[in-house]
Order: structure tokens, then sequence, then C-alpha cells
């Protein structure tokens, strides 16, 4: 089912966003060479409850954490770990999902550990543009397919990186999940029209190598690139209205000045 939200109802979700976009600058001084994922999620956790939210992905189908870290060829849902701390040179995807009062609100940013190479923080700034341009096609008139298609011919046509299909953004508020399904592939002009009060995320996996990912069978969570290269993600919610998409869990007000409520 699809709710269409009412301008205090958006309100209320850019308010749970906010604490979202708050914890994530604070990732941005946290995440250094040496820590471990543990520490991430205790700290996000202990943010996200010192601001009056809830770490909604706890007990989520069972899952057990504030947030999701996903490190290098791990493309999402993977588990912080006490044991595994962070190197030089790598990536790390932290994902979580705030209730505030019936509010919800859900992001992941990507992080460089240090200094990345040249070819990882390419495939950083490509994931994040994706998830700008498909922003700037959830217009109210437009379709899903447009948002995808945006975002595909740009991730795989124009970069030659690979666009994950298996996992995809969605609606979101008063549940963590709700329709629609937000592919970041498609055909222009096909799909749900969009609708003033539509909140969805949009969040481009994207990986160095191919699309194709697997779920470890161990813990049955954490999904991998099939080919072991490694992924990159970022995701917003976003707010169809008549004056253009806002974001809701904008962490800089600045660069997303045209976006904002």
């Amino acid at each position: 089912m699809i709710t269409l939200k009412s301008q205090r109802e958006i309100e209320a979700m850019a308010e749970s966003g906010a604490i979202i976009a708050g914890m994530h600058q604070e990732l941005r001084k946290l995440i250094k060479p040496g820590i471990s994922t543990w520490a991430i999620e205790e700290f996000g956790r202990k943010y996200i409850e010192d601001h009056g939210g809830r770490a909604a992905q706890i007990g989520f189908e069972g899952f057990e954490y504030a947030t999701t870290i996903s490190v290098n060829d791990e493309v999402a849902h993977a588990f912080p770990r006490k044991g595994l701390f962070l190197n030089e040179g790598d990536i790390v995807k932290v994902d979580t999902v705030v209730d505030l009062n019936g509010a919800y609100s859900d992001s992941a940013w990507t992080y460089a550990v240090g200094e990345v190479s040249p070819e990882v923080q390419r495939l950083m700034d490509v994931t994040k543009q994706a998830l700008y341009i498909g922003i700037d096609q959830a217009q109210v008139g437009n379709r899903l397919g447009d948002i995808g298609a945006a975002i595909n011919a740009f991730v795989e046509d124009e970069n030659g990186y690979g666009n994950v299909r298996d996992y995809i953004g969605h609606g979101i508020g008063p549940t963590m999940h709700e329709e629609p399904a937000v592919p970041h592939y498609g055909v222009a002009g096909h799909g749900l029209r969009l609708k003033p009060g539509m909140t969805i995320t949009i969040e481009p996996m994207v990986n160095l190598g191919g699309w194709e990912v697997e779920t470890d069978q161990e813990d049955g969570w954490t999904v991998r690139t099939l080919d072991g290269s490694w992924s990159a993600q970022y995701e917003h919610v976003i707010a169809i209205t008549n004056d253009g998409p806002k974001i809701l869990t904008s962490q800089d007000p600045e660069f997303d000045a045209k976006y904002l409520l």
C-alpha cells in the first residue's frame, strides 16, 4: 500500500531524518584506520537514542543491530563485528533506520577509511552522483522508470560499473518498507506515476565489477559482489512535492539547498 503524506507528516519525517544526518556527520570524524565496525555500531545506536529516536532495524526480521556496516566487497546488510578493524584504504557503508515518534527515515553513506585509491574514489563519486541523478527525476508526473533509467544510464552506460539489481529503493513511512518498489534501473516513461505526498528512498548500490551479488550462507544477511569487486552506496529519503523532490535526510544543507523543505 502506498501512503501519501501530509505536510505535517513530511516535516516529522524530516525531523527523524535530521537524527540520521547528524549521526552521519559525526561518523565522518569517527571513521579512521583502526576503528572496529562494532565501535561504529555502538556510536550509532547511542547517537540515535540520545536524540530521542529508536534504531528501527533492531528486531526487524530478527536483525539484532542498529546499523548495517558493510566493508569493501560487502554490498549491504553486513553485521557490525567486534573483531573487524578498518584499514587504510578501505571503504565502509553504514546504513540505519530511525523511528522518531512513528516517523521513519533511512539513509546509507559510504566512507573512505583514510586515503583510498583513485579507482575507489571514482567509484564513490560516481555512486553519489548517481543518487542525485535519480533524485532529479523524482518529480510529480514522472514515473518510477524515469528514476531507474537515469541512474542505470549513468552508472553502466557512461561509467561502465555494475548497477546492483537485486536490492532497490522503497516507499517509507509509516513503516520501514512499503510500496512502491523503486528500482535503480528501468525504462523511462514506464512504471508508477509519482504523486505529491509520496515518500521514497533512492539508494543505488554500484560495483566496480559486475552487478551480480550473492548472500553469505553463514549468516544469511551479508550481501557481497559475486566477483569480489568493491561496492559503494548512498541513500536519501525523498518526499515528492509540487515544488520538486525534497531530501529529508540531508547531511549538507548548502550542497542540498535546492532540495530542502
